[in-house]
């Protein structure tokens, strides 16, 4: 799906806690209604951040694998 990307955060080769931390600064250096894309590579991330999406209000827009990649599409809200 093709979309306008305000944001992108490169979480690859890091383990959590490490890019569910990096998305909350990035969230927080955001405007309301921007779209950031975040890419992982560590599996729990398709745990964890829809969970802090939906514990920040934030919108999940679109999450999916490519390859060995974790790819997430979160409006700030």
């Amino acid at each position: 799906m093709k979309r306008e990307i305000d944001k992108f955060l490169d979480a690859s080769g890091l383990l959590c806690p490490e890019p569910v931390m990096l998305l909350h600064k990035t969230m927080r250096d955001a405007a309301v209604g921007d779209v950031i894309e975040v890419i992982a590579t560590d599996p729990s991330t398709t745990r964890d951040i829809p969970k802090f999406c939906h514990f920040l209000g934030h919108e999940l827009l679109e999450q999916e694998q490519r390859d060995k990649h974790y790819v997430f599409y979160i409006c700030k809200r």
